[in-house]
């Protein structure tokens, strides 16, 4: 099961942030093919979102085919994401590296520009044809 954490002073759409942490819970093994999505009730009461919001987020992962809505019974997993699993011993090693960087004195935002900067520079951005941009 996913426990999703709306900020809404993000800037994200909150159906993005359904849909981002859905996906992250797929790549991380916490929710598997075959697995139930919480009802859109079950959402609305945990973040106080508008229903409307959560079913776009669900339709929107459905059109991605990773999950699958079954009427009367719910929305279910179709297919995981990536390979890292939430016990991996990289994650260890991140959870480290951030309490590092907390004692360092970075903050959140800190972190994750340097991080953004650091995956940047491993993983460059593709363009549609395939080619490093």
């Amino acid at each position: 099961m996913v426990d999703y954490r709306i900020d809404r002073r993000s800037g994200v759409a909150t159906y993005v942030q359904i849909v981002q942490q859905t996906k992250q819970a797929l790549r991380l093994g916490l929710l598997m093919p075959g697995d139930k999505l919480p009802t859109a009730r079950e959402v609305v009461e945990a973040t106080a979102v508008n229903p409307n919001t959560v079913l776009k987020a669900y339709r929107e992962l459905e059109r991605e085919g990773l999950v699958e809505a079954r009427r009367g019974l719910g929305t279910f997993v179709r297919r995981s994401l990536g390979a890292a699993p939430a016990d991996s011993p990289l994650r260890a090693e991140l959870e480290d590296w951030a309490a590092r960087a907390r004692e360092a004195g970075l903050e959140r935002e800190d972190v994750a520009a340097l991080f953004t900067a650091v995956l940047d520079t491993q993983f460059p951005h593709r363009t549609a044809e395939g080619d490093p941009s």
